[in-house]
């Protein structure tokens, strides 16, 4: 696949190392002559410096003969003008635009980006994304990563093995015979920095990241069996007003959420203006690193804060010096992927990094065949997938005992006419069920291939 990026930043890079490390054809625009240079020299891709919106800067690109245009730079107008530029004059497939403005996002403008007016094929928004990750950590506060498919039926959470976990140093079958009626299964674990993909007789360790696979309904029952026993906040502290602290606020509100929450904003102009957009949520003018604004906020009594101004290291200083009060929780935004080797250790329970989930975002878009949904796991030593079987694949038809799937992969649940079904070996799949793997990095192309439209996988 031959694909265009415009932006090289934190998101741009990042989609850029995914897709050139498939052995995709990538071009990166960006007006930065040295983050060009530093995707170039890092990356297997081509990099050209200019304007990503004009049009000589994308035919230099290879526009003419492109299949996907990824526009991520951090001004919505470009991003929205480099899709409109890449379909009129070039006639690529496939748009995709990162637009961060709620404004252009109204339900009332939605036509804005049909195909008659702006063809952008897929819009990604940010804010939204990091802040729908967030209210999904808010309500399962036992998982430090949380991700939804089959329309909210299926969830996949990470958890971390503590030493009062008491399932520890069991094998995966005997989870099986213990709990019979549990629609939940491990599928992948992180170990010294390494994810893999557990067998029938591995064993949970102290200090273990375990990813499993449950339905709604079944995960706080799994999270208990973890040890994991944390209720939802009722009281949320969230340090920065700015457009995903405000989403947060304002959405816990529209749900009905028994959470009540108070946001601390450095802005006064901006505490003013939250202020004004919300009306149970309390706002307070002040740094996030002030002890006495924390304590004005009852810091003691809170269960969760969350860090989401624009600076990781407010973020993490902010988290540290909350549970210092008495904060039950931490959960920080981080874009800087270095950081977040550490954060456990600081006493932080969990973070969010905009990056990674914006990469998902994304891939679900680049992956062939029928997939509809990909979540990024360890800045991408792994993927969970949604894909959708149909009379091609050859998953079809066959009980799963009798499928070589190999190493790498992991079947977690299938999605099927409202059902949730966990697989057993004898379970067979039938064509337009939704399956949810795990997989390897490096059999994600596999997984492709399974669920091709067409029957080029023969």
């Amino acid at each position: 696949m031959k694909v265009i990026i415009c932006g090289a930043g934190l998101v741009g890079f990042g989609i850029a190392e995914r897709l050139s490390a498939e052995t995709n054809d990538v071009s990166v625009i960006d007006q930065s002559a040295q983050l060009i240079q530093t995707i170039s020299d890092t990356l297997d891709v081509r990099g050209f410096v200019g304007h990503g919106s004009h049009p000589d800067v994308l035919y230099q690109a290879g526009a003419q003969d492109a299949d996907m245009i990824i526009a991520v730079t951090l001004h919505d107008e470009v991003n929205m003008v480099a899709c409109q530029v890449a379909h009129s004059l070039f006639k690529i497939p496939t748009k995709v635009a990162r637009v961060r403005s709620q404004s252009y996002l109204q339900e009332h403008w939605r036509d804005l980006f049909s195909r008659e007016n702006m063809p952008i094929d897929v819009i990604i928004s940010p804010e939204v994304e990091v802040g729908e990750m967030v209210l999904r950590r808010l309500a399962l506060p036992g998982a430090f990563d949380v991700m939804s498919f089959a329309e909210g039926q299926i969830v996949v959470a990470g958890v971390h093995c503590g030493e009062d976990c008491p399932i520890l140093d069991t094998p995966l079958m005997q989870l099986t015979e213990l709990f019979p009626d549990l629609n939940a299964v491990v599928v992948g674990i992180v170990r010294d920095n390494r994810v893999f993909v557990p067998r029938s007789g591995d064993q949970m360790l102290v200090g273990d990241d375990v990813y499993f696979v449950a339905q709604r309904d079944q995960v706080e029952r799994t999270l208990s069996i973890f040890g994991h026993d944390e209720k939802q906040a009722s009281r949320v502290i969230i340090a920065g007003g700015g457009n995903i602290g405000l989403f947060v606020a304002k959405q816990l509100e529209e749900r009905g959420s028994r959470a009540r929450a108070k946001i601390i904003e450095s802005s006064r102009e901006q505490a003013i203006s939250i202020a004004d957009a919300l009306s149970r949520t309390v706002v307070l003018h002040g740094s996030a690193l002030d002890e006495e604004i924390l304590r004005e906020a009852d810091v003691q009594q809170a269960d969760t804060i969350v860090a989401l101004t624009n600076d990781d290291q407010v973020n993490i200083l902010c988290s540290v010096m909350a549970k210092r009060l008495g904060c039950k929780r931490a959960l920080s935004l981080i874009n800087n992927s270095g950081y977040s080797s550490f954060l456990r250790s600081l006493g932080i329970d969990a973070h969010v990094n905009p990056r990674t989930i914006t990469v998902s975002k994304v891939l679900q878009h680049v992956r062939r065949g029928r997939i509809r949904g990909v979540h990024s796991v360890r800045d991408g030593m792994a993927e969970v997938l949604e894909a959708e079987a149909l009379d091609t694949s050859p998953l079809v038809g066959k009980p799963l005992r009798e499928l070589d799937l190999g190493s790498g992969l992991r079947i977690g649940a299938i999605y099927r006419e409202g059902q949730i079904i966990i697989p057993r070996g004898t379970t067979l799949i039938q064509s337009n069920d939704r399956i949810v793997i795990f997989a390897l990095a490096d059999r994600v192309r596999q997984v492709e291939q399974m669920f091709r439209v067409s029957f080029e996988y023969f």
